[in-house]
């Protein structure tokens, strides 16, 4: 199964993807995880890219389409991947159609776990950390220890995450009506528990939960 998973910041992908992969059994491809891996190896590519973003400049819509789909053509996704962080665009979305069209490959689904931005804002906003432990907390669902020193990221502020949100309906959102008149999205409810939202991803898929 070839699927592409979407959302808007904190609406649970990471959770979710660990979740799929293990599921389905298909590798999970990041394209973030590939720019770091290319760089990391020294590879022509990994070259290129960490030049690029020396200058400052984001990777360029043809290096990222061109290294998703040698990804993509390795024998692991020969029955299947789960791409996520990529497309982030329409014209992304387009690239990767025709290219994937140009190989004779096409995608099984699209699934947007979908989330209200209030509901969104105030979960990454009320998120803390424990230095010491590295656990994880939150200050109305899941609130620290007494006497537990608790931080919060930079890019969880209220202003950061707005900004996010921004970002993600300007940029990212526009893939979802261009999925939908193929008739590959499929939507569900990510305000539900993390082992809810995965049934219910399993059911849409129409893959029964192993």
């Amino acid at each position: 199964m070839r699927l592409i998973l979407v959302g808007p910041p904190g609406a649970g992908k990471g959770t979710q993807a660990k979740r799929l992969v293990s599921q389905l059994n298909i590798p999970h491809v990041s394209s973030g995880d590939m720019f770091r891996a290319a760089i990391k190896n020294g590879t022509e590519l990994g070259k290129q890219v960490q030049e690029i973003m020396k200058q400052g400049h984001l990777v360029p819509d043809e290096v990222t389409i061109k290294m998703v789909i040698a990804r993509i053509k390795e024998d692991d996704c020969e029955s299947g991947f789960m791409l996520d962080g990529f497309p982030r665009t329409r014209p992304q979305a387009e690239a990767l159609d025709a290219a994937l069209a140009a190989d004779d490959l096409s995608l099984d689904a699209i699934v947007l776990i979908e989330a209200a931005d209030e509901v969104i804002i105030e979960r990454i906003t009320g998120r803390r950390t424990a230095p010491k432990t590295g656990a994880i907390y939150h200050i109305k669902f899941n609130p620290p220890p007494e006497g537990v020193e608790v931080t919060q990221r930079a890019d969880d502020t209220e202003e950061a995450v707005v900004q996010r949100m921004k970002k993600y309906h300007a940029e990212t959102a526009p893939i979802i009506p261009f999925y939908e008149a193929k008739g590959l999205l499929k939507s569900v409810n990510g305000l539900q528990t993390p082992d809810q939202v995965t049934e219910d991803i399993l059911s849409v898929l129409g893959v029964r939960k192993s």
